[in-house]
């Protein structure tokens, strides 16, 4: 007697045993892929007409999220200067402020080289280029080359 209710209970946790370890291995898969495809649909780079979220959406979210980076306020107060005063004032800001904030290191090249090409958008190649300084290497130069050619 006892044999047979051994083999009835083993059947009985058969079927749901299998079924529970095929859920075990198939839901963590399925869910590492949603996740994968849901960070592969938005759009990273920020540059997209198409209405899917953006990555650097700031219309959502907590207020925090709209604020700007504190380079893109930098690089605009200084482009403003460059234009209200001259692109010499604007570089020895940015010095200033890299000097003052080491973080901003990292983007002080990619700023200089925005200087660069606004300074010839308003004095043209030859005074643009009268303003170069050795600020984060030669960035401004290579951005006044660039908008030139």
């Amino acid at each position: 007697m006892k044999h047979s209710m051994n083999q009835q209970t083993r059947r009985g946790r058969g079927p749901a045993r299998r079924i529970g370890r095929t859920l075990a291995f198939v839901l963590p898969v399925v869910l590492v892929l949603s996740g994968t495809l849901a960070v592969t649909r938005v759009n990273w780079s920020g540059n997209s007409t198409d209405p899917v979220l953006t990555a650097a959406d700031t219309s959502v979210g907590s207020p925090r999220a709209a604020k700007r980076a504190p380079q893109d306020i930098l690089r605009d107060k200084l482009l403003t200067e460059l234009q209200e005063e001259d692109p010499g004032v604007a570089l020895t800001h940015l010095q200033q402020a890299v000097n003052g904030r080491p973080s901003l290191a990292r983007h002080c090249a990619s700023i200089a080289r925005a200087l660069g090409q606004a300074a010839v958008r308003v004095y043209g190649p030859t005074r643009a280029q009268s303003y170069a300084r050795p600020v984060c290497d030669t960035a401004f130069a290579t951005g006044v080359a660039a908008a030139h050619s």
